[in-house]
């Protein structure tokens, strides 16, 4: 329940409205109890003392209250319903917020199936608690009371003979509700893992097509699903046997107020219109007990939830910023160094994949990652941006340790073209434009000034003529994921986002490995132009092609998360086996004419 209480901040924007639920649900509770004791008016003062004036004056009233009562319902359900979808809304958004500050190390711990899940399926479950606590949850209870307190009123001793009866009752419902609560857990965990095997499914279906799998993913979805199934039903088979148990309580109770107030009728302790409205009473106070029993798998339900939901507040981003955080030096050059930075994704690891890591990247330079693959390019350079942070050593930027730095100024001076591409629903345009929205925007002749940008971008990636030829050129609209573009296509897009930035440090995560040779070089230069005139730019290149690093100011070669030589393409061809092994295995021998050609230049000088 402490999770549940947690969340109750939500619903504080909305206390007035869950008041006025809460004071329309007292009415109601009033109301109901009214009925029974109308209904001993008619019957002892009405039937048996023959006053028919009174009989309908009475059903009268019983009726208005009736009507009243339906009114205030309503008003009721209104109201909870705006509390809940506002309490829904706004959960949604933080948890949504929560997610975008998480950082990388968080993400690698957390599947898209199991996130969606806490966005979708547990906030409804808290919806739903909320809503029903306001109607049923909170009527249950006051109308057991008030028709305990009426019903002692009636008769205290027939009262008395209840009250172990509804003792037991309650206990029965607080048993189920604990028991459901853990069960209700393993729902929700089944059905994380079923909606992770049908969000990589999707995602995938393509591959699956290609690989003929389409038998074996099915069989993957089935156990998951009979896993989803199985426990699902034995959740409702063990709260099947819940309502049965109460409703023979409820039995019981109403043949001890007959037998027993009928003894007491006998002997002239109570009228006929007592015994019935004591009855009433009784139904009245076993019904909410009833009703709890149908809450109890959204109360369950909701409290599993809470619990999951709140482990996405409770999980601290990795990466955060300082108490005081600094921006980046206006005037800085762009100069990257790395001291003694060792990395691993598992801080428990023996193996790191970073260790004792030492360079320094001069502003302005265009320097080359290269290395097999799991060597830890990719990872080497996800630390300029602070994806993650370093376990021991330190990363700098004209001097300052990123750690000091706030996130957001750091990454506003870094355009990065990531490993995987990634595009938005939208337009070519919108894509393009993703880190600089102000990219837009008419000048006085009424043409698209941003553009200019845009296109300058698209055409330093080698983007702007295919995009022309589109339907609608920038305006054509890209499908979820940019399924209606090439890999190509949608990997030069993501450079010119990255180039419109106009950075002061450049990130290629292999970014060229969907091009063709020509296309590569195409850019390559096409960037060198664009960059050209921008003081300070410096370029991280990761590459698995040897092309890609031939023009570099400088080549890292990784081994083993090791930097086992850098320099020059001409320095390393003789100074670095890895490397050397590398050139021969992609372009051949041909460096042989190269050093030879290199030796009668030195010769003849």
């Amino acid at each position: 329940m402490r999770y549940v209480f947690k969340l109750i901040r939500f619903i504080r924007p909305y206390r007035g409205l869950a008041y006025l639920s809460l004071l329309l649900l007292v009415v109601q509770v009033f109301m109901d109890l009214s009925i029974p004791k109308l209904t001993e008016r008619i019957i002892d003062q009405g039937i048996a003392g023959h006053n028919q004036p009174l009989v309908i004056q009475t059903a009268l009233l019983m009726l208005a209250i009736s009507a009243a009562q339906t009114l205030v319902a309503i008003g009721n359900n209104n109201a909870s319903i705006k509390v809940g979808e506002g309490l829904a809304r706004d959960l949604r958004e933080a948890l949504f917020l929560k997610i975008q500050g998480y950082a990388y190390g968080n993400l690698d711990r957390q599947s898209t199936g199991r996130l969606l899940v806490r966005l979708t399926s547990d906030v409804n479950a808290l919806k739903t608690l909320t809503q029903s606590s306001l109607r049923i949850g909170t009527r249950a209870p006051l109308l057991m009371i008030g028709s305990l307190i009426l019903m002692i009123n009636t008769d205290k001793q027939l009262a008395l003979t209840m009250l172990p009866l509804l003792a037991v009752t309650s206990a029965i419902i607080v048993f189920f509700i604990y028991q459901m609560e853990p069960l209700f857990m393993t729902v929700q965990q089944k059905l994380d893992r079923l909606n992770t095997v049908l969000q990589e499914n999707i995602a995938g279906v393509r591959l699956v097509k290609a690989f003929v799998r389409a038998d074996f993913e099915g069989e993957r979805f089935e156990r998951a699903n009979e896993d989803v199934t199985a426990r699902s039903v034995r959740v409702m088979r063990f709260m099947s046997s819940m309502t049965p148990a109460l409703t023979m309580c409820v039995n019981i109770g109403v043949v001890i107020v007959i037998y027993a107030g009928g003894l007491q009728a006998i002997r002239d302790g109570l009228t006929v219109g007592q015994i019935v409205a004591f009855t009433n009473y009784l139904m009245t106070t076993m019904s909410p007990l009833i009703m709890m029993t149908m809450l109890a798998n959204t109360w369950a339900s909701g409290i599993a939830s809470a619990q999951r939901v709140d482990e996405i507040f409770s999980t601290v981003p990795e990466v955060q910023d300082a108490p005081d955080a600094l921006e980046l030096p206006a005037n800085g050059d762009g100069r990257i160094v790395f001291q003694n930075v060792t990395f691993s994704y598992d801080p428990d690891s023996p193996e790191p994949i970073l260790a004792d890591i030492n360079l320094a990247i001069e502003p302005g330079q265009t320097v080359a990652i290269l290395g097999a693959t799991g060597s830890g390019k990719s990872t080497l350079i996800n630390l300029v941006p602070r994806f993650y942070d370093p376990n021991a050593g330190a990363v700098t930027i004209d001097g300052v340790d990123i750690r000091r730095v706030r996130q957001d100024a750091l990454l506003g001076q870094i355009g990065i073209v990531p490993q995987e591409t990634v595009l938005f629903s939208g337009t070519v345009r919108d894509n393009i434009r993703y880190g600089r929205p102000d990219a837009s925007g008419a000048d006085a002749s009424g043409a698209d000034a941003g553009d200019d940008e845009v296109i300058a971008a698209a055409r330093a990636a080698q983007a702007h003529d295919f995009i022309m030829e589109l339907s609608q050129g920038y305006d054509t609209h890209v499908e979820q994921r940019g399924a209606n573009f090439s890999g190509g296509q949608k990997q030069r897009i993501a450079i010119a986002r990255a180039l419109l930035l106009r950075p002061k440090i450049l990130i290629l995560d292999d970014s060229t490995s969907s091009v063709d040779v020509e296309t590569e070089t195409r850019i390559q230069d096409a960037i060198e132009v664009l960059l050209g005139g921008c003081a300070g730019c410096t370029s991280l290149v990761v590459a698995q092609r040897i092309s890609t690093v031939l023009k570099a100011d400088k080549i890292v070669v990784l081994d083993k998360g090791r930097i086992v030589a850098q320099g020059t393409h001409r320095e390393l061809m003789q100074s670095s086996p890895i490397y050397r092994e590398i050139y021969d295995s992609q372009l051949g021998n041909g460096h042989q004419l190269e050093l030879a050609a290199a030796e009668e230049g030195r010769a003849g000088a």
